[in-house]
């Protein structure tokens, strides 16, 4: 079997919705309109604190593809002011949230038991105003989601190989800013985290072997396997590992912005902070070799993203642990290219039918499940009711 990162077609129903004139798609996408819609037409669930769990509309697979969304489109109008990661969400939103994560994964473990059958993943990805707004990459919809997706390992085995050289799919790789320069510190800084469920993976043990994915990223062991997300401590040290990112990620571009800048405000860890990066010599010249080209390069410099962005996830590998990783996303990868699967989406109403009966079934019975346990009620639209 030839291990290398694989093309998907996903077909697609059209979407009916008439961009009014004038706007740009991801200035609709982000209006309280649009979120209209998504409830109206694909949801299946919300809860009092405003979770909305969702068909995805242009979906990643049609075998199983869901999302969760921190609905904040009424309450927070200013589409940069809403929540868009998990440390900016209240606790007892986070809380729910958590508990509807552990119940889908559950969900999705059980239904697709086999790890060289199906590939199975979850997590959600920054949507902070990284990008200027006159970038036509600028996330859709800025509001925090995650997302619930498995794929058929037959047709990935089956799909073409992808192009090596598509920038999405080096990120986090050979090509990334932190694997290139700064391995070494990056993987330090992670090991001095109070972990104990997440237990480092050795080098390469965590990669689809299908795909040759995820390349060169921290990842680690979830010890417990799928009963650990029940436990509390699972979720406070996926959240450790999100925050020592934001941490190392606002220090060096702190650094590149600004000569010798201090402490940014705020930190989570600044003894660590300190300690680990701002008196290494690693980082700090390569945050010196990063604004010496800034200051030349205006396209360099416009890509750049100077504020924390990445993509977080739980995956399952081919020994069937679950694994939990996180991304530089500099370049603005799509979740599932962390793991080699780069999906071409194309409008194709008829093929989009024909798996459309399977994959709403297993959504309806997440949403059961999600009911019996008291986590939101029941959504009616066009194409489902809400019992």
């Amino acid at each position: 079997m030839q291990s290398s990162p694989r093309e998907i077609v996903t077909p697609f129903r059209p979407i009916p919705l008439d961009v009014p004139e004038g706007m740009k798609p991801n200035e609709f996408f982000n209006s309280t309109e649009n979120l209209n819609d998504l409830v109206h037409n694909n949801g299946l669930l919300q809860t009092p604190e405003g979770l909305l769990l969702y068909r995805k509309a242009l979906g990643h697979s049609n075998e199983f593809d869901t999302s969760i969304i921190y609905n904040t489109s009424q309450s927070t109008l200013d589409p940069l002011g809403r929540p868009v990661r998990r440390t900016q969400v209240p606790e007892s939103v986070k809380h729910v949230w958590n508990r509807m994560n552990q119940v889908i994964i559950e969900y999705m473990l059980g239904q697709y038991p086999d790890p060289d059958r199906h590939l199975v993943l979850a997590g959600e990805a920054s949507l902070d105003a990284t990008w200027s707004l006159t970038s036509p990459g600028v996330p859709s919809i800025r509001m925090l989601h995650n997302h619930f997706i498995v794929f058929d390992k037959t047709q990935l085995a089956e799909a073409p190989t992808a192009d090596a050289s598509n920038p999405n799919l080096t990120d986090g790789g050979q090509h990334s800013l932190f694997q290139a320069h700064m391995r070494e510190v990056y993987r330090a800084f992670f090991d001095e985290l109070d972990l104990e469920i997440l237990r480092p993976c050795q080098a390469g043990s965590c990669k689809i072997a299908l795909t040759g994915y995820p390349q060169g990223l921290p990842s680690w062991e979830v010890i417990g396997g799928a009963d650990a997300l029940k436990e509390v401590r699972f979720w406070k040290e996926y959240d450790t590992i999100l925050k020592g990112f934001l941490d190392f990620y606002r220090t060096f571009f702190g650094q590149v912005s600004t000569r010798n800048s201090p402490m940014p405000r705020d930190v989570y860890f600044p003894d660590l902070v300190e300690a680990k990066l701002l008196f290494n010599n690693d980082l700090l010249k390569t945050a010196k070799m990063v604004r010496d080209r800034c200051v030349h390069d205006a396209k360099y410099a416009n890509a750049i993203r100077w504020q924390p962005a990445f993509k977080q996830l739980i995956y399952r590998n081919d020994k069937g642990q679950l694994i939990v990783t996180i991304s530089q996303n500099s370049i603005g990868n799509a979740i599932t290219e962390l793991l080699g699967v780069v999906v071409k989406r194309t409008p194709d109403a008829d093929a989009y039918g024909a798996a459309e009966p399977a994959l709403i079934e297993k959504l309806l019975e997440v949403r059961r499940r999600l009911v019996e346990a008291d986590l939101g009620t029941s959504v009616a639209t066009p194409y489902w009711g809400a019992d």
